[in-house]
């Protein structure tokens, strides 16, 4: 897959696009992929992905609070490489760009720039000023510019549409077998192993305190969870705690650390990747060591069984 970082001087074979977010390229992007991907073989051309760094909605609504983006624009680009599509045109967002009507974009970006041959959109996609670019609209430019467009169905996972929004909000509270189910892969942050206050190694439970790369990454509810640890290719099984360590801390720091079942490399300086598998329980303050280290040992048992099931 190429990756472009605006529209100047691309050379695509009778491209056929598709645009959006694409945050979390989840199963219902999965379905447009699959047919922007078809269309595109079916006149010789390629498949086109145009999407926007930042979020938009960090642009549009900067007092909001931060939505918390699914998959950084490192892991977007690795996943759709993934899906196979061929290239993918990132298009900085700012309050400029987005005044644009939808007019302008189409005949500015998508014909003089790119020669588009189709548009692929998604079942209830709109863009540029006010999101007037809806299908219908759509539909008289592509009749004017002489290309096709084609509108993706819903798609819906056990019934219930699949959508960034409700990824995140299951995220928020903590249900990553909908979040993993919803995605079609597992839930991951990738950070650096820093130094912490060593705690875990005087209860038997060394943890990897891991500051992640992306400061609007998302991370799931406060809890424990199982996990697969990525390191340099590897793959571990580990229980990972997001949360205040009310037990051992009351500075009410949130922090993400890592135990790593039978490791004991030194990781510092290191990034690694956590993959969520299941959130086990909440966090709870417990009445002292001896008590929080008898519930980690029944929590990694759990975790153990889960992971091998």
């Amino acid at each position: 897959m190429k990756v472009h970082y605006g529209v100047e001087n691309i050379e695509i074979k009778c491209p056929v696009v598709t645009i959006g977010s694409f945050d979390g390229v989840h199963l219902g992007h999965a379905c447009v992929i699959q047919h922007l991907k078809e269309k595109a073989a079916s006149i010789d051309g390629e498949s086109v992905i145009i999407s926007f760094e930042p979020h938009p909605r960090e642009v549009l609504y900067p007092r909001e609070q931060k939505i918390g983006i699914l998959t950084t624009l490192e892991e977007k680009i690795t996943i759709l490489e993934k899906y196979g599509v061929d290239h993918l045109i990132i298009l900085k967002f700012t309050l400029e760009f987005a005044q644009q009507s939808y007019n302008d974009f189409v005949k500015k970006i998508l014909i003089d720039k790119l020669k588009i041959k189709g548009l692929v959109v998604g079942y209830d996609h709109r863009f540029g000023k006010d999101r007037a670019g809806n299908f219908e609209n759509l539909q008289e430019l592509a009749n004017e510019y002489s290309f096709f467009l084609e509108k993706e169905v819903v798609f819906e996972e056990d019934d219930v549409n699949v959508s960034s929004t409700k990824i995140r909000n299951a995220l928020t509270v903590g249900d990553i077998t909908t979040v993993n189910r919803f995605l079609g892969y597992p839930y991951s942050v990738t950070g650096e192993v820093v130094y912490g206050h060593h705690l875990g190694h005087k209860i038997g439970f060394p943890t990897a305190n891991i500051q992640v790369s992306e400061e609007r990454k998302l991370l799931p509810a406060i809890g424990v969870y199982a996990v697969k640890v990525i390191i340099e290719q590897e793959i571990f099984n580990g229980m990972l705690n997001i949360g205040i360590r009310p037990t051992v801390s009351n500075d009410g720091q949130v922090s993400c650390e890592v135990y790593i079942f039978d490791f004991s490399r030194d990781l510092y300086g290191k990034n690694i990747t956590i993959n969520f598998i299941d959130r086990i329980r909440g966090e709870r303050k417990f009445n002292d060591i001896e008590e929080l280290r008898t519930q980690l040992q029944k929590d990694q048992k759990k975790i153990l069984k889960l992971l091998k099931s």
